[in-house]
């Protein structure tokens, strides 16, 4: 869908907040006026205290969303509502320039850290799932941006990747970024196809991808388009590919952000609509190294049937056996 930078899309100017807003790094309410940082402030409906589960959290958030903070709640639901949720997001990525610092927010700083991390992600899995033999590769990019992920780590992985993005300056970008790379490069290492179409309305080739990699993307999709979404994409998987979703977190509940109509969940959160997509983690890291202002961010690998344990190798000595001395 669309590339969401790593943090805040506005910064704070004055010296508190706007009334309903607090820092996009802090999800419990302030007992004073917070100093503001170089994030941005972001409305933060509270998660209900007698929630049992996030998904009860979320719920009893986006009802204080829509009763207290505005309409947030409310333009997620209902079809034209929900029309006009994706036509703010469209309107502001559309304003937004076609470059690394753009669609990062103004933080391009953090591109070769977040490569890094994403290769060092995704290089063992890569490995696990397909061997080490000479597989055909292909990837899509989910809100592709300008092909920024596609350019610096996806095409060094994969023989085709495919992208899709609803922006259609940003897809521009990246088709005359990538054209220009391909240019210079391997042939067998290419962008094949450009989409320029939503996530909420995507459905992939059947059985087309190894990865589906999602960045900094799924957070402008409510919960029911992020479950109805996974459902689909599903389809487009080969035996044994997976997703990657590389994502902001926010500490509790999750972080309305009404500028560009998209919530950041918290980890919780996310692995409560994983079960309801009928997903399973196979591996979760960190990413390291960004600012400290920023949202912590998470890469998530997730399969679609239960994974194997894998067998340590190492056999149990039995509780009595003898031991050498």
């Amino acid at each position: 869908m669309f590339t969401r930078p790593p943090a805040a899309l506005h910064y704070a100017t004055a010296a508190a907040p706007p009334e309903g807003w607090i820092p996009a790094d802090s999800i419990q309410p302030a007992a004073s006026s917070p100093t503001p940082q170089r994030c941005g402030w972001k409305s933060w409906a509270p998660p209900s205290p007698a929630s049992t589960s996030a998904a009860a959290e979320a719920e009893a958030a986006q009802t204080e969303a829509a009763a207290g903070n505005g309409d947030a709640g409310e333009e997620a639901s209902g079809e034209g509502k929900r029309k006009d949720w994706y036509s703010k997001a469209i309107a502001y990525w559309q304003s937004v320039e076609a470059s690394t610092e753009g669609v990062l927010g103004g933080y391009g700083c953090v591109n070769d850290a977040d490569v890094k991390g994403s290769d060092a992600f995704l290089r063992p899995l890569l490995a696990e799932r397909f061997g080490t033999d000479k597989r055909h590769l292909v990837a899509l990019d989910c809100g592709s941006g300008i092909g920024r992920v596609t350019k610096n780590f996806l095409l060094k992985r994969f023989n085709e990747v495919d992208l899709v993005e609803p922006v259609s300056h940003f897809l521009e970008a990246a088709r005359e970024n990538l054209t220009r790379c391909m240019d210079q490069g391997e042939d067998s290492h290419k962008a094949a196809n450009f989409y320029c179409v939503p996530l909420q309305e995507f459905t992939p080739e059947e059985g087309r991808y190894d990865v589906i990699w999602i960045q900094w993307c799924i957070g402008q999709l409510p919960d029911d388009d992020f479950i109805s979404f996974f459902n689909r994409a599903k389809v487009g998987l080969k035996p044994d590919g997976f997703f990657v979703l590389k994502e902001n977190i926010a500490r509790n509940g999750f972080v309305l952000d009404k500028v560009d109509n998209s919530v950041t969940r918290s980890d919780p959160y996310f692995r409560e609509l994983f079960k309801k997509c009928g997903l399973y983690i196979l591996s979760v890291k960190d990413q390291k190294e960004l600012p400290k202002e920023l949202f912590a961010v998470k890469m998530y690998a997730l399969v679609t049937s239960q994974p194997k344990i894998q067998n340590s190798g190492k056999r149990r000595r039995p509780k009595n056996a003898p031991r050498r001395i």
